[in-house]
C-alpha cells in the first residue's frame, strides 16, 4: 500500500526549527500509531521541510501561515484534486500544533472532502445536542465535534487534536466503545463545547450545529449548499463565513485551558524522562506555553 507523505512547511519564517521538527515527529506518531487503531486503510507519515521547494513530489503539504483571508478554511484541494491545508501559526501561539493535527487527520480520513456517513438525526436540546427521529447524512470530519483545545492530548509534549472514531456514527451506545480517541466523546453524535458538526438533511439542504462559543448554547447554521462541488468539505468551510472563523479563532487563542493541561502533561513527561535518565525529545516550554 502506498504511503501518503504529509509535510509541514513553515511559510511564516517564525517557527523555531526545533519545534517544527518535534511537532512533525509527534504528528508522525499520531498518524502511524493512534489513527490507524480506529481508521483502517490509512498509511501515512509526517515530516517537515524548511521551504516549499523542498516538498517532495506528490506529498500533501500543510502550510503554516500568518493569517487566512476571511471565510477561507484550512482544507483545500488543488487543480489536480490533491489535498493540502493551511494552518495559522506564530511563535507566540501554541495552538497551531493542535490545528495542524486537526487538518492532517481530516485529510487522511477524507482526502477529497466528500466522505459521508448516514446515521441518526440530531437536534439541539437546551445546552446539549441529542438524537432525534429521522436520519441525516453527515460529512465525515474527524476532529470537528471535539476540536476545542482543552480536549487535546500530547505526544512528547506536543499538543494534538482528539479525533472521533467510526463508532461516532453508531446507532446507539455500546458499553466499552470508544467514540473519540481520548474518550472525550461519550456517545454517538455527541457534540462537545467548542466544536461543530455538518450534515445533509433529507430534503438535500445542508445544515450545521455550531458550539464554537462554549459560553453560549449550541446553534444552527443553515448552509444551503448543494452537492455539485469538487469538495463538499471545502465548500462547507467556505460558506461558514467570517463570523464562524472569528469565533473559532477566538476560542483557539484562549490559552488558559490549553496552558493548564499542557503544563500538567509537561510536568508528568519530564518526570518520566528524568526517571529514565534522559531528556531527549522533552518539551520546549516557551513555545508550548507561549511567550508571555
Amino acid at each position: 500500500m502506498a504511503v501518503t507523505q504529509v509535510v509541514l512547511v513553515d511559510q511564516t519564517h517564525e517557527i523555531d526549527p526545533g519545534l517544527l521538527h518535534n511537532a512533525a515527529v509527534a504528528l508522525d506518531s499520531q498518524v502511524t500509531q493512534d489513527l490507524p487503531r480506529y481508521w483502517s486503510g490509512i498509511t501515512a507519515n509526517v515530516s517537515s521541510v524548511p521551504a516549499l521547494s523542498a516538498v517532495p513530489a506528490g506529498a500533501w503539504p500543510v502550510f503554516l501561515v500568518r493569517s487566512l483571508p476571511p471565510g477561507e478554511g484550512g482544507f483545500h484541494t488543488d487543480r489536480h484534486n490533491q489535498p493540502y491545508a493551511k494552518v495559522i501559526a506564530s511563535s507566540d501561539d501554541d495552538s497551531w500544533t493542535v490545528d495542524a493535527s486537526h487538518e492532517i487527520i481530516e485529510m487522511l480520513i477524507d482526502p477529497y472532502g466528500n466522505r459521508m456517513q448516514s446515521s441518526e438525526a440530531i437536534t439541539i436540546s437546551g445546552n446539549d445536542v441529542v438524537d432525534h427521529a429521522g436520519t441525516f447524512n453527515y460529512l465525515v470530519e474527524g476532529c470537528d465535534p471535539c476540536e476545542a483545545n482543552n480536549y487535546a492530548y500530547d505526544i512528547a509534549g506536543i499538543a494534538l487534536s482528539d479525533f472521533i472514531t467510526p463508532h461516532f456514527y453508531d446507532a446507539s451506545v455500546t458499553p466499552g466503545t470508544q467514540y473519540s480517541f481520548k474518550g472525550n466523546i461519550k456517545r454517538p453524535r455527541q457534540l462537545l463545547p467548542g466544536g461543530y458538526i455538518s450534515y445533509m438533511q433529507p430534503d438535500g439542504t445542508w445544515r450545521q450545529i455550531l458550539w464554537v462559543n462554549p459560553d453560549q448554547p449550541p446553534q444552527y447554521n443553515n448552509l444551503g449548499v448543494g452537492a455539485d462541488f469538487r469538495s463538499l468539505r471545502e465548500e462547507v468551510h467556505r460558506v461558514m463565513g467570517a463570523e464562524l472563523d472569528a469565533a473559532k479563532h477566538h476560542q483557539r487563542r484562549k490559552k488558559g485551558g490549553l496552558q493548564k493541561a499542557v503544563l500538567e502533561r509537561i510536568t508528568a513527561h519530564r518526570a518520566l524522562h528524568a526517571a529514565k535518565g534522559h531528556y531527549e525529545g522533552v518539551l520546549r516550554e516557551r513555545y508550548l506555553l507561549g511567550k508571555s
